[in-house]
């Protein structure tokens, strides 16, 4: 795994393929790492397909640092991936990305046009219920924890037990916070979830969505998925006309049926049918 410093903070990635290959960047959903089982083996079948892959810790995420910076952290994600790949040298490239990775792979695009040559993202969080939990899950919990129970309460939230598990320096860094900065912060956060006018995503206007001239291929949404619901994605590609609205490689279920699976350990993660998505973003880069 190889690391390096884009503003100011440190960012693990793994680069898979040869380096003479086209490349293309995955993002996972939640807050889960690039070792989540699914995506690499996504990275994977990519790479058999003719593709370099970077993938990548999101700031917060696996075993890169924490950060706070900025008033949204999807905004500081797409700041944080754009840097990466200028200082990889890897554009211009494909970029994909599922659920908070759809969010961070289209706000990234439409800020940095000169850095990628196809769009492709599924499971686009959207509608009251999902936006809903984008503010409880990865803000509004965590401040109200630490409002109890200080910097130690946000250590032991759903959105940063397992980071801080598995990365020691984020749980150092979380604990030496000042706990009413943190919640003004989470308070910001909270408030980025709300989508601006006109647009069904966070962090993206309308004018966003105009500002991508590249090819984009959207999986739609399922129609039981209540995290990311069909209208979302309809609304998306409305928004860019020469988008492709594609039914994905699995049923209206398959959010609730991982979600279930994952929460009774009958399954590994979330993602692990991500893999099947490989012959279509590959027919799809081709032409």
């Amino acid at each position: 795994m190889a690391r390096e410093i884009i503003n100011g903070i440190g960012i693990a990635y793994e680069l898979l393929g040869k380096e003479s290959d086209p490349a293309i960047v995955l993002t996972p959903g939640g807050r889960f790492p690039m070792t989540t089982p699914g995506l690499k083996e996504l990275g994977e079948k990519l790479v058999a397909g003719g593709r370099r892959v970077l993938l990548w810790d999101r700031p917060n995420c696996g075993q890169s640092d924490f950060s706070i910076v900025g008033d949204a952290e999807s905004e500081m994600h797409g700041e944080a991936l754009s840097g990466l790949i200028r200082k990889l040298d890897l554009g211009p490239m494909v970029i994909a990305g599922g659920s908070a990775g759809s969010r961070i792979s289209l706000i990234t695009a439409s800020r940095n046009p000169d850095l990628f040559t196809h769009v492709v993202v599924w499971w686009i969080t959207g509608g009251h219920a999902g936006l809903a939990g984008l503010m409880r899950v990865y803000a509004a919990e965590a401040a109200t924890a630490v409002s109890v129970k200080g910097m130690q309460g946000a250590v032991e939230h759903f959105g940063w037990a397992e980071q801080c598990e598995n990365n020691p320096g984020m749980r150092a860094a979380l604990l030496a916070q000042n706990p009413k900065h943190f919640i003004a912060k989470m308070q910001k956060w909270t408030a980025a979830y709300i989508p601006p006018a006109g647009s069904p995503m966070p962090g993206m206007s309308p004018e966003d969505f105009a500002a991508i001239k590249v090819p984009v291929l959207i999986m739609q949404n399922g129609a039981n998925d209540l995290a990311h619901v069909p209208a979302t994605t309809e609304w998306v590609h409305r928004l860019i006309p020469h988008s492709q609205l594609v039914s994905p490689p699995w049923g209206d279920d398959e959010w609730n049926e991982r979600s279930s699976a994952r929460n009774t350990g009958a399954a590994a993660g979330l993602f692990v049918n991500w893999p099947k998505l490989a012959p279509q973003i590959l027919e799809f880069i081709k032409s």
